[in-house]
């Protein structure tokens, strides 16, 4: 079975990874869609590094919310975890 490359689509709200591939080598940005595709790969962790600092950790908290927020963008999954790490 041949696995084609993932390419993105770029909608009004910005790219949404139309394949899991997307989530392990295709650019990320703060306008990232998340979809139901979603996974935490090296890719995605390196983009929260870049856009909160050395001290990003995945935690469950925010991989539940992720995977029950489809359709926000990676912005709203940082602000997420910024306001969660705020509150505690």
């Amino acid at each position: 079975m041949i696995i084609p490359t993932a390419i993105p689509t770029t909608t009004r709200t910005g790219t949404v990874m139309t394949e899991r591939r997307g989530w392990h080598s295709d650019r990320i940005t703060n306008e990232t869609v998340i979809d139901a595709g979603y996974r935490n790969t090296q890719n995605v962790r390196r983009f929260f590094k870049a856009a909160i600092g050395d001290h990003f950790r995945f935690d469950r908290p925010l991989m539940a919310w992720i995977k029950s927020h489809p359709g926000s963008t990676m912005q709203d999954a940082v602000a997420e975890w910024l306001r969660r790490k705020a509150a505690s």
